[in-house]
């Protein structure tokens, strides 16, 4: 059978656990249509390149599957008919990665950031920046 990966995005004003339910709602569509649901992850709340629906957040949902194109057509048939999924994406692919996908290990490099310390906003630079002590520039000019 064919190798896909699908994302839902659903309305941003469902709880997270609704969300979740959505995306394990459409696994057992593809299961009940002959399907294997090989991994899901719930990707959380993010914000949108343009508004959908209204809507400028969404919650996004990432299934792998291995199923025939009729039990694919069957999940995307019902979550356009679903009124909380606002897009669905499905693509075939020649194989899945081991692990977890882009957008989790993303996820997991947040922790990896230093810390800024006592330097503030200006980093290394010292008070005045590249731009050396004021009387090497002489003085200024009046102001009007």
């Amino acid at each position: 059978m064919p190798l896909y990966e699908h994302v839902l995005i659903a309305r941003q004003d469902l709880s997270n656990a609704q969300a979740e339910g959505l995306i394990e709602h459409f696994s057992t569509v593809i299961g009940d249509n002959g399907g294997k649901v090989l991994g899901t992850e719930y990707w959380g709340v993010k914000t949108m390149a343009y508004k959908i629906n209204k809507n400028r957040k969404g919650h996004y949902g990432f299934l792998r599957t291995d199923a025939p194109s009729a039990a694919v057509q069957e999940m995307e048939r019902l979550a356009r008919l679903h009124d909380d999924v606002m897009r669905v994406l499905t693509i075939k692919v020649d194989g899945h990665d081991e692990g977890p996908s882009v957008q989790m290990q993303k996820r997991d490099d947040r922790g990896d950031r230093e810390e800024r310390g006592d330097r503030g906003d200006r980093g290394d630079r010292g008070p005045r920046g590249d731009r050396g002590p004021r009387e090497d520039r002489g003085p200024r000019p009046e102001r009007r």
